[in-house]
C-alpha cells in the first residue's frame, strides 16, 4: 500500500473543521502547527491530524523554522501550507527552504501588506482608489489631499480590525490615531518599527462588496465561486452575510475573473489559494480591495465554494502544496445549483459573553450544514473597530438565492449575544 502523504498545517484553529475533513476526503496526513490560542488536546483531536508540532512562530521565528527543519531532516514530508493571515510570510519561507510548493518569499510580503498591494495594482494598470500611506502618526495630513469620504485601515491588518471610515476632513486625525493605537496593540510585534506596520488611507468606493476564491496552481489561476457580501458601508465594515454563487450578469462576471487573475500576476503569487476582495463601483466595475493567501474566513470559505461552486478547495489546496494537479483542472466541477450561505453574528457591543441565543435551534435546521461557535460563555469579544472574532458563524445551503436571503432574515431575529451588564 501506498504510504499516504504527509503535509504541514501551519496555524490552522483545530476547532474550524473544513481543512482536516478536506484531508480525510484527499488521504492526506496533516501534523498540525497549532495557533497560540489553540489547545494541544483539541488540536490532537482534529481528523487528519497525525502529530502535533508546537512551534513558536511569533516569539523565535529562526528557532520554528530551524526546528521544523530538522523535523523535515528527521522524516520528510511533501507540503506546507498557512491556515491564517499572519504565518504567511513564515510558512513562505519554510517553503523555500524546504523546497516545497508554495508562495515566493515576495509574494508572501506582498499580499501581507496593503501597501504593497496598492502600488502593485497601480503600476499594473488594474483599478485602484486614491491612496496614501501613513508611515509615522503624525503623517495624517497626507491624507488630507484625497477624496473624502477616505477609508483609514491597518497596512498588514486582517478582518476589519482597525479599519474606520471617514467622512470629513475635521475627524482625520483623531480616527488615524485609533487605527494607530489599534496597530500598536494588535499587530505590532516586538521591536519591529512602527513605520514596517502602517497604516493606509485610501478613497472610499461606494458600491456592493463581494469575494472571489481563487487555486492557483503554476501560475494559472481559475476561480472557484464569487460570492456577494452586499452593502458595506461603515463606519467599520462589519460583515454578517456572503452567498454564492453572486447573481451577477456574465460580463461584470468576466470582469471580476480579469481583475482577480491580474492582481494575481501583480502580486506575484503562483501557487496556492487565495480569497480576494472587491468592490463594484457603481454595481459594475471590479476593484481589488486586497487578497489573502490562505482559504479565507479561517477555512469556512471553503464551504461557500464547494456548495457554491462545486470545488472541493480545501482538499485542492492541500493537493496543490503537495506539489500535485488541482483535480478541478482536469474534471470540470459540476454545481447542482444549490446557494451558499454565511451568517456571522453581529458581534454588536461587545463584552463578556453570557450566552448566544437561538443556536441551539438554528443548528438542528436541516438547512444548516455547520455551527461554528468559536467563544462561549464568559469569552470576551471586543466590539468594532477592536475587532476580536465573531461570537458564531452559521453556514447553511439553499435551493434558490431568494431562500438564503430569506434564511439570513430569520437568523438575524434569531440569534443574538448575551453579555453581562457593565457595572
Amino acid at each position: 500500500m501506498p504510504q499516504r502523504p504527509k503535509l504541514v498545517l501551519v496555524g490552522q484553529l483545530s476547532t474550524l473543521p473544513f481543512v482536516f475533513e478536506a484531508a480525510e476526503r484527499a488521504g492526506v496526513d496533516l501534523i498540525l502547527v497549532p495557533r497560540g490560542d489553540d489547545t494541544e488536546e483539541s488540536a490532537r483531536r482534529a481528523r487528519a491530524v497525525v502529530e502535533v508540532l508546537p512551534l513558536d512562530i511569533d516569539g523565535d521565528p529562526e528557532a520554528a523554522l530551524a526546528a521544523l527543519v530538522e523535523r523535515h531532516r528527521r522524516e520528510p514530508f511533501g507540503g506546507i501550507m498557512a491556515g491564517n493571515e499572519k504565518v504567511v510570510p513564515w510558512v513562505a519561507r519554510a517553503a523555500r527552504r524546504l523546497g516545497l510548493p508554495g508562495l515566493t518569499e515576495e509574494a508572501a510580503a506582498v499580499v501581507r501588506d496593503k501597501r504593497s498591494m496598492r502600488r502593485r495594482l497601480r503600476d499594473a494598470g488594474l483599478g485602484a482608489p486614491g491612496f496614501v500611506e501613513l508611515d509615522r502618526r503624525d503623517s495624517w495630513t497626507s491624507a488630507l489631499t484625497l477624496q473624502f469620504p477616505v477609508v483609514v485601515k491597518p497596512a498588514n491588518g486582517f478582518s476589519s480590525l482597525g479599519v474606520i471610515r471617514v467622512d470629513d476632513k475635521d475627524r482625520l486625525e483623531r480616527e488615524v490615531a485609533r487605527t494607530w493605537d489599534l496597530v500598536e496593540t494588535h499587530l505590532r510585534q516586538g521591536d519591529e518599527p512602527a513605520e514596517e506596520v502602517g497604516v493606509l488611507a485610501e478613497e472610499y468606493l461606494d458600491g456592493p462588496e463581494i469575494s472571489a476564491e481563487s487555486l492557483v496552481h503554476r501560475g494559472r489561476v481559475r476561480i472557484g465561486a464569487v460570492s456577494w457580501k452586499g452593502e458595506l458601508t461603515g463606519p467599520y465594515f462589519e460583515e454578517s452575510t456572503l452567498r454564492a454563487p453572486a447573481r451577477l450578469p456574465a460580463e461584470i462576471l468576466a470582469a471580476v475573473e480579469a481583475e482577480v487573475i491580474g492582481a494575481h500576476h501583480a502580486f506575484g503569487i503562483t501557487e496556492g489559494t487565495t480569497h480576494t476582495e472587491l468592490r463594484l463601483v457603481g454595481g459594475v466595475r471590479p476593484v481589488v480591495l486586497e487578497m489573502g493567501a490562505r482559504i479565507g474566513g479561517g477555512g469556512f470559505m471553503h464551504h461557500i465554494v464547494h456548495v457554491g461552486g462545486g470545488v472541493d478547495l480545501a482538499a485542492e489546496a492541500l493537493r496543490i502544496h503537495l506539489g500535485q494537479e488541482p483535480d478541478c483542472w482536469s474534471r470540470e466541477p459540476e454545481p447542482d445549483g444549490r446557494v451558499a450561505a454565511s451568517y456571522l453574528v453581529p458581534v454588536g457591543s461587545g463584552g463578556r459573553i453570557v450566552r448566544v441565543h437561538g443556536l441551539d435551534e438554528v443548528e438542528a435546521d436541516p438547512r444548516v450544514d455547520y455551527v461554528v461557535r468559536t467563544v462561549g460563555p464568559g469569552d470576551v469579544l471586543r466590539p468594532y473597530p477592536d475587532w476580536s472574532g465573531y461570537p458564531a458563524i452559521v453556514l447553511s445551503q439553499h435551493a434558490s438565492d431568494a431562500e438564503a436571503v430569506e434564511f439570513r432574515d430569520h437568523l438575524a431575529r434569531t440569534l443574538h449575544v448575551e453579555y453581562e451588564e457593565r457595572n
